[in-house]
């Protein structure tokens, strides 16, 4: 690959990480500046996060850093996001995540300062989660701990979503986007969950279910098995 199609490439995702911060803000999961979202360089030990209290609309794809996997600068005017380190570690540990988010999203922050897991309980959980979103360790940041806790909780587990005790949520997928997603609908369950145990008990939708709304979700829904052109509708 030249060196022309790879600074192209990057400077695509800079462009693309730095869009969907505003998200984080549309949908009122961030205040002033907390928050960040990053991706992975697709073939290449790097990746592209927020500079550290950098006022969000003042975020542009050239204030974006690149860091490598170890969460060394490699190319950036400012400092990078003071969760770079366990971005890092969550990329050198789990090759097949794309992009990780960090919120202090109110509701599902709320859960984890409780340390109580949001229990799959409404089927737009099941769909998107397919588990409880679990709790994972206190840490505190500066290194790598965070990252690790992160690891260790969503290892093997379905959700996209962990709810750091005391701290707020992070997010996983194959790409930043889908990430961004998941911290979207964290908040989402995290609410209508809480809003439904002040109406009485909640419980855990049966596992069989929960076995069968995910799947189809991940499998069915949408457009993956969308016709051809040609094709009938």
């Amino acid at each position: 690959m030249s060196t022309r199609t790879t600074d192209t490439s990057l400077d695509t995702l800079k462009a693309d990480v730095c869009a969907l911060h505003a998200e984080l803000i549309r949908w009122g999961l961030v205040a002033w500046t907390s928050g960040n979202v990053s991706a992975r360089v697709p073939g290449r030990d790097l990746m592209v996060i927020k500079p550290s209290g950098l006022a969000y609309e003042d975020l542009t794809p050239e204030a974006m850093i690149v860091t490598d996997l170890d969460g060394a600068v490699v190319e950036g005017a400012h400092r990078p996001s003071s969760d770079t380190a366990a971005h890092a570690y969550v990329y050198r540990n789990m090759p097949e995540v794309g992009g990780v988010v960090h919120t202090h999203s109110p509701y599902a922050t709320a859960w984890s300062a409780a340390g109580q897991p949001i229990p799959c309980a409404i089927t737009a959980m099941g769909d998107e989660f397919g588990d409880d979103i679990p709790v994972g360790p206190f840490a505190l940041i500066g290194d790598h701990s965070i990252g690790e806790g992160i690891v260790t909780t969503l290892k093997g587990h379905r959700s996209p979503a962990v709810l750091m005790r005391r701290h707020g949520v992070f997010t996983i997928g194959k790409d930043a986007k889908s990430a961004v997603k998941a911290a979207v609908m964290c908040e989402d369950v995290a609410r209508t969950v809480h809003l439904a145990r002040q109406l009485g008990p909640v419980t855990r939708l049966g596992q069989a279910d929960i076995d069968h709304l995910h799947d189809r979700y991940q499998n069915v829904y949408g457009q993956q098995d969308a016709p051809t052109s040609g094709a009938g509708a």
